[in-house]
């Protein structure tokens, strides 16, 4: 991770804090967290939550916190959230919050911490739009104009699990095969993973957006057919 710790540590000469953009359960969050940890005074988590207070999410954030006293965590609503309430998704009862991006979001916690450089886990692998935009910044993973970086911007997934593995970080949530892409309420091996492991937690999710329940019906519908 040497490409990562020097773009890490080019930001670390301009400031002392730092705004992580953390998914709580997810690969490349649990190694920035670690990575970054050693180059900065203070470290704000952001956890973006679909529905809060998941026991799932939550054992994640308590590892982090007995191992990273000096991170904060904070959790905000998903901007995603404003269009699911708009459109009754899923059965959620429809009402209005505030409309806001990604981008927006960020200033938001900027202005209410005081911390200008903020990071996020983006790769050039994640796809063709991150590849694009992260290849016109410093370093491929600077943009200074708007003091974000990404320090995981050349690596891929196996690197990434390699540096979790060497380091006996804890182990990003799996769906069976499938490595985590965070709270997914339409992924069925993101909901059978809450039903086998956290029935509390999926009942949460039933409770506000209850046609999840209908995507495990026709699942196990489905399972039965075919056997």
């Amino acid at each position: 991770m040497d490409k990562a710790l020097n773009i890490i540590q080019t930001v670390a000469k301009q400031a002392n804090s730092v705004v992580l953009f953390h998914s709580a359960s997810g690969k490349d969050s649990i190694a920035l967290l670690d990575l970054l940890y050693p180059y900065f005074n203070r470290i704000v988590c952001v956890y973006m939550y679909v529905v809060p207070n998941l026991d799932h999410i939550n054992r994640y954030i308590a590892y982090a916190q007995r191992k990273y006293p000096k991170a904060e965590f904070i959790q905000v609503p998903h901007y995603g959230l404003f269009s699911y309430y708009k459109t009754g998704y899923m059965g959620c009862n429809q009402r209005n919050i505030r409309k806001y991006n990604l981008s927006e979001l960020t200033d938001l916690i900027r202005a209410k911490y005081g911390i200008e450089w903020v990071c996020f886990g983006f790769k050039q692998s994640d796809g063709m739009n991150r590849r694009v935009m992260l290849r016109t910044y410093e370093q491929n993973a600077i943009n200074t104009s708007t003091h974000k970086f990404f320090p995981l911007s050349e690596y891929k997934n196996g690197d990434v699990m390699r540096y979790i593995e060497q380091n006996n970080l804890i182990k990003p949530e799996k769906y069976g095969a499938t490595q985590s892409s965070g709270t997914n309420i339409s992924d069925i091996g993101y909901l059978t993973y809450l039903r086998n492991n956290y029935p509390q937690d999926l009942k949460k999710i039933i409770s506000e957006f209850p046609m999840v329940e209908r995507i495990l019906y026709e699942y196990d519908y489905e399972t039965a057919q075919a056997e």
